[in-house]
């Protein structure tokens, strides 16, 4: 049993805790920067705090109104995966089950619009945007986030139903289920891993999003939590003290919601997209 640990694995995993720890780097440095005066941060940034200013949170709380950043930034996400699942994988499934050529055209242009860079198509979505009064709107960002967001989910979705066997569905309809109950109560609960990875692939994509918000929502009150974030960074002004508490606010909630439901990631994609 002790034979089988070699000098190899113990080299990969030293490895591996040196490349963690650099990547917690950035964390440290807010984490302690966010509970210190603004003088000390720029003495230095990387020192540990003589004082935990945790008055900084009570001031960022009422500065950028967190409640309601919060809450727009959670209902942005909240019905962004919503129609999201729904939509990529009712159209996934239908991909799979109706094989043909334009099926697999169809699929083609969803993976292919994966690569096409968001800045390229920025400024002809804000003019149809506002053409159809969807600025400035929350439900019209969320219009918007499945545009963005059904191709990723979509080519997920795509191979895992390819692992759902056909013959449970051509079960129920004999039992005389509809293609609608078929989906709903035969193959969508099948879906749950791999529609858990989505969901969590969405949410640290939505939640944590900033450009698209920025163009599309400018009344103060729709501000989501990196939008209300940015105001502490100016362009001759910077409160590092209060930008990094109100950070460590917005990213807190979704770095919870990630922990809780981080194990599905993993084994959605294992049993969906490889396949």
């Amino acid at each position: 049993m002790g034979s089988s640990y070699t000098k190899r694995p113990f080299v990969f995993e030293i490895i591996g805790i040196i490349v963690g720890l650099i990547f917690l780097v950035p964390f440290y440095f807010v984490l302690i920067n966010s509970v210190k005066p603004f003088a000390a941060i720029l003495i230095d940034a990387a020192a540990w705090p003589e004082e935990f200013l945790f008055s900084n949170y009570a001031k960022v709380w009422d500065i950028i109104n967190f409640p309601r950043a919060f809450w727009n930034s959670l209902v942005i996400t909240v019905f962004s995966n919503i129609g999201l699942v729904i939509i990529s994988s009712m159209a996934a499934w239908k991909m799979v089950r109706t094989p043909g050529r334009f099926s697999k055209i169809l699929f083609v242009i969803f993976v292919s619009a994966m690569v096409i860079p968001f800045q390229t198509v920025m400024i002809p979505l804000m003019k149809l945007g506002g053409a159809l009064q969807l600025t400035n709107s929350i439900p019209g960002l969320i219009i918007m986030y499945f545009g963005f967001g059904v191709p990723l989910s979509l080519f997920l979705f795509h191979g895992f139903v390819k692992t759902v066997p056909i013959e449970i569905e051509e079960s129920a309809m004999i039992d005389g289920c509809s293609q609608f109950g078929v989906f709903w109560r035969i193959v969508f609960p099948l879906l749950k891993p791999i529609t858990v990875t989505v969901i969590i692939l969405n949410t640290l994509w939505i939640w944590n999003d900033y450009l698209l918000p920025l163009l599309v929502l400018q009344d103060a009150e729709l501000r989501t939590i990196p939008l209300a974030a940015s105001s502490f960074f100016a362009q001759y002004t910077k409160q590092w003290d209060m930008g990094l508490a109100a950070l460590v606010l917005g990213i807190t909630p979704v770095i919870i919601f990630f922990l809780f439901l981080q194990k599905h990631i993993i084994k959605g994609i294992a049993s969906g997209s490889i396949k």
